[in-house]
């Protein structure tokens, strides 16, 4: 019964055409990758990402409400969190803002001190059966490695309530896909 399971879930994985990876991993680091092709259109992106508050899951933040969170997309701009005592929580940077992607210095939660380097690059190729919003996160530092499971859990999610919020105008109930 487990195995059947498992194997229509993985079914219904690869049909999905989605592609969720710890693409690399060493003591030291790791990469991971989401993408899944998608119909959007691709000059929506900086705005669904802008509107973080509306996508990310409440659960993965300090304050545990996504509506503290913030995003200045320009150069420079914080991936900010608003805590009780109103200072924000500095979760990362945006480094570039491209017509073809967006790149984010964001060593997150419990990467901040100990990463020195976890870039976060998102791109959307276009694909002759439409557009592939891509994730790629860059994580390097010492004996950040093992931490790679975890953090591919948390920024899957992520990545999926975006992709959804991106496609339909809204994330999915906080728990959901």
């Amino acid at each position: 019964m487990v195995r059947s399971l498992l194997a229509a879930a993985a079914v219904l994985f690869l049909a999905s055409g989605a592609q969720a990876e710890v693409v690399s991993r060493s003591e030291n680091g790791f990469t991971l990758k989401f993408a899944i092709g998608a119909e959007i259109d691709p000059g929506d992106i900086p705005d669904a990402f802008r509107a973080l508050p509306e996508w990310w899951a409440s659960s993965h933040t300090y304050t545990g409400d996504s509506r503290n969170l913030s995003l200045d997309l320009t150069p420079g701009g914080c991936w900010c969190e608003k805590l009780p005592d109103n200072p924000a929580f500095d979760h990362g940077r945006t480094v570039t803002v491209a017509e073809d992607r967006l790149v984010f210095h964001a060593p997150f939660g419990p990467l901040r001190g100990r990463a020195t380097r976890a870039d976060l690059t998102v791109t959307w190729p276009g694909a002759n059966r439409g557009w592939e919003p891509t994730w790629v996160f860059v994580v390097e530092g010492p004996g950040l490695g093992a931490m790679a499971d975890a953090v591919d859990g948390v920024m899957g999610q992520g990545y999926r309530r975006w992709l959804r919020f991106l496609e339909y105008g809204e994330a999915p109930p906080e728990g959901g896909r």
